[in-house]
């Protein structure tokens, strides 16, 4: 085996990579990257569907569990950590397996990153403040105003990105969209093996089933004892997570009438934007994930790229 750089399998929630990275395991020297930007978070187990205790013993997994709901875990934190942790790996002789969802770490990883300036908290608390007054369509057409090309890719309730987007336009005076083309660190240049169902139903068959198991499995007390703590709220990004913020609102209401309804939606929505994201990224090698020899091409694939 060949081990000179990581290998990287992406693909919509719910399209078995966790699975694949498992078979992978039995035959290959691999130690697993996470590319998920919900498993980052500790005590978020089922709504995650977080490898279980027996599959994070059978081979090492990284950066699984390793924050509070409370923190923020950002694409460039990934990206860093990322490649250190590829660099370790490799040093040990195994095979980095980067494996997940999150199409924005990966981009992050593959185009290299640009230089922003820090989030300031100060700034970012006054900017809530006025999104509490104002609402946050009407600090999307501030950013409108600063900086048109974020603004436009950008939905009038993404509180989280036009928050940054505002904050950055705000500490350098310059748009976001205009420093992203300036000073790019380098990207990587690793392979990637994109898991994709041929047909879209068969993925909306299996997320229906998840998420229902999901909330057989004990969803709403998870999030209950999370709202507990007291220090938790439904902005923070660890409860943005779809099914959490499902979860949150829900309990908000206290009618679950519609909960497993719109949980459900909620994460076809996510895997339909993952695939837009994976549709973009040329150097993708494409596997069919609805297919019963999936998880055989897969490791073909890899072998191939270990030659």
């Amino acid at each position: 085996m060949n081990v000179t750089r990581p290998i990287c399998i992406a693909g919509p929630t719910g399209s078995g990579k966790t699975a694949c990275a498992l078979a992978a395991a039995e035959l290959l020297p691999v130690e697993i990257i996470s590319v998920d930007s919900a498993l980052v978070y500790r005590g978020m187990d089922i709504g995650t569907a977080k490898p279980s205790a027996a599959e994070l013993a059978q081979v090492p997994h990284h950066l699984i569990d390793i924050i509070d709901p409370l923190d923020v875990y950002s694409a460039a934190q990934f990206a860093r950590d990322a490649q250190r942790l590829a660099a370790e790996i490799l040093a040990r002789g195994r095979l980095p397996l980067l494996v997940g969802g999150t199409m924005l770490y990966f981009k992050a990883l593959f185009d290299g990153l640009s230089s922003l300036p820090q989030a300031d908290e100060a700034l970012r608390a006054d900017i809530d403040a006025r999104a509490a007054r104002a609402g946050w369509p009407a600090l999307h057409a501030e950013l409108a105003a600063l900086d048109p090309a974020t603004a436009a890719r950008l939905a009038p309730n993404d509180s989280q990105r036009i928050q940054r987007a505002l904050e950055v336009c705000l500490l350098t005076g310059r748009p976001m969209s205009e420093l992203h083309r300036e000073s790019r660190s380098a990207g990587v240049d690793w392979p990637l093996l994109s898991l994709e169902p041929r047909d879209r139903g068969w993925l909306h068959q299996r997320l229906a089933q998840r998420f229902r198991q999901m909330l057989a499995d004990g969803l709403l007390d998870e999030v209950k004892a999370l709202r507990a703590r007291g220090d938790l709220n439904p902005e923070l990004p660890s409860m943005r997570c779809v099914g959490y913020r499902q979860v949150w609102e829900a309990l908000d209401s206290g009618d679950r009438s519609t909960l497993e309804e719109r949980g459900i939606a909620a994460t076809r929505q996510l895997a339909k934007r993952q695939l837009t994201w994976l549709r973009s990224m040329p150097r993708r090698q494409l596997i069919a994930c609805d297919d019963p020899q999936a998880q055989p091409a897969l490791l073909a694939a890899m072998q191939r790229l270990l030659r």
